[in-house]
Formats: structure tokens, sequence, C-alpha cells
């Protein structure tokens, strides 16, 4: 009867004021002032993430220390993110590779490592980072060839969320890279992925004809 009781965490005071005040009405930006305070407390965070609730693991990353991220605790935060909703569970991962994995050499190393890894997470933030190398204007690392033979390739087999940050790279690619403009097109005619998807107003969809079409418009024929 007392099991569950014996395996829970013992939190600090101060995780538990910090879990009181979070609720529905928790915004991103309130987050990020609580963490700015905190700056790096790696134990707390790993308290908050004990929780088990989205928006303190979001917190809970703001604070880790990206030194203790082995590949080992990212297989464990990677397991505890499935017991969310899909969309949850790629926002928490979306925001540890921003907030944490892309700060220090030896993650990018990890992800990009992540190619044919076992989980679907990493697949996709592997992709996900590379599209990110693209679209923040840095110069990418010159894989672009590989890159595209490996979407072409994969592509349409993948894991929902992984085949959406494989599109996301090859729109980022046909944008930046005009000599691969019409290959990532084609790609995009070829799969028909997200042909008929309905965008908001404003937004940009992710169907590569239009979406590389828009976004070069934007940049160049202004």
């Amino acid at each position: 009867m007392d099991e569950k009781k014996d395996t829970e965490i013992k939190r600090s005071s101060k995780a538990e004021s910090i879990l009181s005040q979070i609720n529905s009405k928790t915004k991103l930006g309130d987050l990020r002032k609580v963490a700015k305070d905190i700056k790096k407390d790696h134990e707390l965070a790993m308290e908050l993430w004990s929780s088990e609730e989205f928006l303190p693991r979001l917190l809970a990353i703001l604070i880790m220390d990206k030194k203790l991220l082995s590949q080992d605790v990212i297989n464990k935060l990677d397991k505890d993110m499935q017991t969310h909703t899909y969309e949850e569970r790629n926002n928490l991962m979306d925001w540890l590779m921003a907030n944490q994995l892309t700060k220090d050499k030896k993650t990018i190393a990890l992800m990009e490592s992540w190619e044919d890894s076992p989980s679907t997470l990493q697949r996709r933030t592997f992709w996900y980072y590379q599209a990110r190398l693209r679209w923040t204007g840095q110069t990418p690392p010159d894989n672009t060839a590989y890159l595209l033979s490996a979407l072409e390739a994969n592509i349409t087999q993948e894991e929902p969320e992984v085949q959406w940050a494989m599109n996301f790279t090859a729109g980022w690619i046909g944008v930046y890279d005009e000599k691969n403009r019409a290959r990532c097109i084609k790609l995009g005619e070829k799969t028909g992925l997200y042909k008929d998807q309905i965008v908001a107003k404003g937004c940009t969809p992710s169907y590569l004809p239009e979406f590389i079409t828009i976004e070069v418009n934007k940049r160049y024929n202004n």
C-alpha cells in the first residue's frame, strides 16, 4: 500500500514553494523570470522535474547544468517525457535543445550522433538541430548533400514527429541553398507531405513547394 510513498522524491521547501506558484495561468515568460533569479541549480531542477508536470519540467530544463547532461541523463529525461502528450513531449525536447543542448560542444556532439537513435525524440532533435543551424543564419556544416540523400531515402518511413523535423530541414535547405532549391521542392512534390494542411493566417505552410517559395520571397524578393 505504501510502496508509492517509499519511492516518492522528498522535495525541498524551495522546490515545493516554486511548484505551488505554478498553475495553468503561468506563462513561459513567468518561468523564464523565475529561472533568471535561480540561474543554475541542477539539484533543484531534478526536484521540479520529479513533479511529472509539464510547466515545472519546462522550468527545470531552464535551470539544469548542461555540463551534467550526459547521454544517460538525456535518455532518462527522454523516457520521462514519454508520459506526456504528443505535443508536450515534443515541446519539452525542443525546449531542452534550445536552452541546453545547443549551448555546449559535448551536447552538440551528442545531438549530431542521434540520426539513427532508437529514440524518436532524439532522431527528431538531430533533424531539428540541422534545420536550426540554417534558419538562425549560422554557417551550416558541410553536410547538405548527405542530409538531402538521407531525407530522400528515409522521410516517408519516419514517425510523424521526426518526419516534421526532416521536412523542416529540407525547407530551410531549400530557402538558403539556391543550388539545391529545386531538389527540395521536388522532394515536397514527391512526398506530398502537408500538402493539404490548413494553417492559420500569417503562418507559412509546411508543404515544401509553398514553404520554400514564401520564405525565399520574404528574404530575397522584397
